[in-house]
């Protein structure tokens, strides 16, 4: 039949059209905001800081290596050094950032930041809605809205903060297995020396007595 090819592809055009109505499958678009599409893991909008335990201060993760500022292109990280130290999630003494903004009407989310980060303390956030009024200081965050916890981040990313859990365990380990070898070692060599001592001790010749001249008569 003349035609009839072109008649199958408008009833399966209709089709389609009418099933993405009705389908649930098929539905494109949902009734944003009331209802909300969960973003996949792969999803990456601004930077945020992690931390480990509750208090997010004692536990960021962030040495203020400064590394990310240096490589950011737009220049949207300002870090400004402590000038004090704090035991890091190793046990070293580092410093910390006494201050640490990104400026996200500036941040392009490119991520270098991240992947330049040695400590595995700055990572992607899935949070697009931050919208405001105030378009300088209300898109300057400050170090306080940027910190958030390792909880967070399993939850929201839990494929990559499984490898940067293992990343931190297998370098709390090293630390803790050298720490140990080097207090080991150090009681060795104590041992060692105080065995030394009392062997020199025991081998030393014995110095003859002292003569001593007699007494004067007695008158």
């Amino acid at each position: 039949m003349l035609g009839e090819g072109i008649l199958k592809g408008l009833a399966e055009t209709a089709r389609n059209f009418a099933g993405s109505f009705v389908s649930a499958e098929r539905l494109t678009t949902v009734e944003y905001p009331e209802q909300r599409i969960a973003p996949i893991e792969a999803t990456r909008d601004f930077p945020f800081l992690v931390y480990d335990g509750d208090d997010w201060e004692k536990g960021l993760r962030c040495v203020a290596c400064q590394i990310c500022e240096k490589e950011c292109p737009p220049k949207c990280i300002y870090i400004v050094k402590s000038k004090d130290k704090k035991p890091d999630y190793k046990g070293q003494l580092q410093v910390y950032p006494a201050t640490f903004d990104i400026d996200i009407s500036v941040c392009m989310s490119c991520q270098i930041c991240v992947e330049v980060c040695p400590f595995e303390s700055i990572k992607m956030d899935t949070k697009f809605e931050l919208s405001t009024a105030d378009r300088f200081g209300g898109l300057l965050l400050t170090k306080d809205k940027l910190a958030k916890s390792n909880s967070y981040y399993q939850k929201m990313h839990p494929q990559d903060a499984a490898e940067s859990d293992a990343v931190i365990a297998a370098e709390k380990a090293k630390a803790e297995a050298k720490a140990k070898a080097a207090a080991e070692a150090k009681i060795k060599a104590d041992a060692e020396a105080k065995a030394k001592s009392a062997a020199a001790a025991a081998t030393a010749p014995i110095a003859p007595p002292t003569p001593t001249s007699p007494l004067p008569p007695v008158k």
